[in-house]
């Protein structure tokens, strides 16, 4: 396969255009479509993705995995304990040495305040396309799969379409920001109606918050907040109820020097909230025909309910999860 994005890093949907990401979507159907008629797209014979994941993973590991097999290459599953990382090798060698190996470089750091900065880094010394598994700050594949499920199910002309995205209630881990902040940036950009809903004390970065409005300005859609679940979800056509953690309510370097204060404040905000969860009330606000959404893995009884999660009739969850496949394999070929 011959692109014009031959190269191009793939850190966050923001550094790619519409006109680009479009090329991405057409790509992910085609790949989608020969998939599921068993035609071989072996795009990327003989190439290898070097995959470091610092966190867990299952639908980012495997779709990358699978869908690198699929186009005809290899990936290596890096993980920190494998590599020199933990005896302080820096971002710069490793892309350095890594895109002299290989055709292309994909990492998941979701370390807060340490993430994008890593992946940033490596990308200025690679010499091949580094991609982003998922930061502190952005997931954008995940982007990709959520517009493109929208599209599926409401067709391209997504102006005006009602999408709320809503903080809810989970005690697993401090989930990272990058979800719902990959959301608000993208979604109004082709049009989207976007509301977000969260408590005070679990609010998004402002900064992306300020580019997101500026997003949704040159988009033609608009991005409105409220501190209200039940007004958000008041004619919504999709939900997407998700839990992230408290960081945007502190200033970096006031959470970096008082880490174990500001977790323990977290924490007692977390609990403040459980009634925050998408259930039977909840989708009775939205509008009849709403969908579900979720970037999965989902809280079960504390995001969101069985009953809803389950129900096919609402829930596009799994439609949602084996779009991340086709539209990491379209970034790949694309890019590698």
């Amino acid at each position: 396969m011959t692109s014009k994005l031959k190269g191009k890093h793939f850190l966050t949907c923001d550094d790619w255009s519409n006109q680009e990401l479009d090329t991405v979507f057409n790509t992910a159907l085609d790949l989608k479509e020969k998939f599921a008629n068993e035609i071989p797209t072996r795009y990327l014979r003989d190439k290898t993705l070097f995959m470091i994941f610092f966190e867990q993973s299952t639908r980012t590991r495997n779709s990358m995995e699978a869908g690198m097999t699929q186009l005809g290459g290899h990936a290596h599953d890096l993980t920190s304990d494998k590599m020199q990382l933990s005896h302080g090798e820096t971002p710069k060698d490793t892309a350095i040495i890594l895109s002299r190996m290989g055709h292309g470089i994909a990492s998941r750091n979701c370390f807060y305040t340490i993430g994008n900065g890593y992946l940033k880094e490596m990308a200025k010394y690679s010499t091949k396309p580094v991609m982003s598994l998922q930061d502190d700050i952005y997931h954008p594949f995940q982007g990709l799969a959520d517009l493109m499920t929208i599209f599926e199910y409401f067709g391209k002309n997504t102006k005006g379409l009602k999408v709320t995205v809503s903080w809810a209630y989970a005690d697993t881990h401090s989930k990272p920001l990058s979800v719902p902040q990959t959301q608000i940036l993208l979604f109004p950009r082709y049009g989207i109606d976007v509301t977000v809903a969260h408590p005070k004390e679990f609010p998004l970065s402002k900064n992306i918050v300020d580019k997101a409005l500026k997003n949704a300005e040159d988009g033609g859609g608009s991005l409105k907040f409220t501190n209200n679940m039940e007004e958000a979800f008041e004619g919504a056509q999709i939900v997407i109820p998700k839990n992230w953690g408290g960081f945007g309510y502190y200033d970096a370097n006031e959470y970096l020097q008082n880490e174990e204060e500001s977790k323990k404040e977290m924490k007692a905000n977390l609990e403040k909230y459980r009634n925050w969860i998408c259930d039977e009330n909840k989708i009775k606000l939205a509008d009849k025909n709403v969908k579900l959404m979720h970037a999965l893995p989902a809280d079960r009884g504390h995001e969101v309910t069985d009953e809803i999660l389950d129900n096919p009739d609402i829930s596009i969850v799994f439609d949602e999860a084996e779009n991340r496949l086709h539209t990491a394999k379209a970034i790949m070929s694309l890019t590698m």
